[in-house]
This record gives C-alpha cells, sequence and structure tokens, in this order.
C-alpha cells in the first residue's frame, strides 16, 4: 500500500491512478488530517509526500513519522514544486528516502517508487548484526550501542555507519557517499558528508575512531592496521 498526500486534486488523482495501473495499490489523500487517520488504520509500505501542504506541510509529517517507532523505516519520497537546495537538504537530512521535484515524468517516478519499495522490502529481510570493538549495530532494529549503551543517530548518520560497516576496508568517496545515502543527482555540496561523518564519530565517542579519514579521498571502516 502507497499512501499520497497532494493537495492538488489533479495530480493526485493522475498518481493514483498510475500506481494503480503499474500495480502497485495506492490510496491518495489532500489533508494531513486525512491521511493520519489513514495511518491509525493502515501503516503503508512507502508515503510520496508533498511539501507545500494545508493545516501542516509535508516536513512536519516527515519529522513526525520519523519519530514513531513503527514509521521510522517507512521509505518516503518528498514530490514539491520547489526545488531550492535548502528544501532539498532539509527534507533528505530529515529523513526522506528520495526527493522528486515537480513537474515530473510518471514512468521515471513509478520507477523510483519501485526502486523505494524493493529498498524497504530488503531492509524489513535483512537481519544483519555488525560488532566492531565496543560497537554494535542492528540494521532490522536500527540499533546502536557502544559499551553496551544505546546511541541515537539521524537516520542519515545510521545508514552512513551502516553502509560503511558491510563493506569493512573499502573507501567511499564523498561523491560515492552522496550518491549512495543521499540520492542520486543529489545536488548538495561534498561539506554535507564530513558534517555528518563529524557528528556521526561524536556521538559514536570512543568508538568514533573506527571512522577513519582519507585524507583526499574520503572514509572507510576496518582498514588494515
Amino acid at each position: 500500500m502507497i499512501y499520497l498526500v497532494e493537495d492538488d486534486e489533479s495530480i493526485r488523482e493522475l498518481l493514483v491512478y498510475t500506481l494503480n495501473g503499474q500495480g502497485l495499490v495506492a490510496e491518495g489523500f489532500a489533508y494531513p488530517s486525512d491521511f493520519w487517520h489513514a495511518m491509525e488504520k493502515k501503516i503503508p509500505d512507502l508515503v510520496l509526500l508533498d511539501i507545500m501542504l494545508p493545516e501542516e506541510d509535508g516536513l512536519e509529517i516527515l519529522q513526525k513519522l520519523r519519530k514513531k517507532k513503527e514509521t521510522k523505516n517507512i521509505p518516503i519520497a518528498m514530490l514539491t514544486a520547489k526545488g531550492s537546495e535548502y528544501d532539498v537538504v532539509k527534507g533528505l537530512d530529515g529523513g526522506a528516502d528520495d526527493y522528486i521535484p515537480k513537474p515530473f515524468r510518471m514512468m521515471e517516478l513509478v520507477s523510483r517508487v519501485k526502486a523505494l519499495l524493493r529498498r524497504g522490502g530488503l531492509e524489513q529481510e535483512q537481519e544483519e548484526a555488525y560488532t566492531l570493538g565496543e560497537l554494535y549495530v542492528s540494521k532490522k532494529r536500527h540499533l546502536v550501542k557502544v559499551n553496551g549503551e544505546e546511541v541515537t543517530l539521524t537516520m542519515k548518520e545510521f545508514e552512513l555507519l551502516a553502509l560503511l560497516l558491510s563493506n569493512p576496508g573499502i573507501v567511499f568517496t564523498r561523491a560515492q557517499l552522496l550518491d549512495k545515502i543521499w540520492g542520486y543527482q543529489f545536488d548538495g555540496e561534498s561539506r554535507t558528508v564530513d558534517v555528518h561523518i563529524r557528528t556521526l564519530r561524536q556521538k559514536l565517542k570512543e568508538a568514533g575512531h573506527y571512522i577513519e579519514t582519507i585524507r583526499g579521498v574520503g572514509y572507510r571502516v576496518g582498514g588494515e592496521e
């Protein structure tokens, strides 16, 4: 099930019609209040959110979804006419999995929706856990512990850490990390990666040193001693 929150009736109806025509069950809502009412009955597999909405904007809805235990890992894509870097960064850093600016081509949107659904399904099936010294990370439970104490990370910080841990010894460039974590064709500065790595290290405290900086290249975990 896909939930779409879009107040423009023509766009909402076209999207729901197209998704249903591709074998993807979708339901549209003009108002956030209707969306929240539906959420009480059924948690969807994916949410498509417009930013400019009546009652509350899409970014506020995104924040609420990411704070709730039962919805924090749902794939979410933002649909909006806004195209400024500020809105892109704010949405992605807030936990959005993709950002699709209007106007968009319908079949491209369907392709990206299917990719998010596949990714969400894989993440639900994975039971990978990593232990490195005092650091423990469970992907399925979205859990991070250092010396037995739970550490709270943002979605992007967790994804960065999990990616590096799942590829020990592999050096990722900033461009690769932007592509894999923030989404393809993301136009943000590479400084975004550096800022997230710095805060991630700070939160991991004594385990932060496992994230190594390879000068002039990027970052890795698990390099050779």
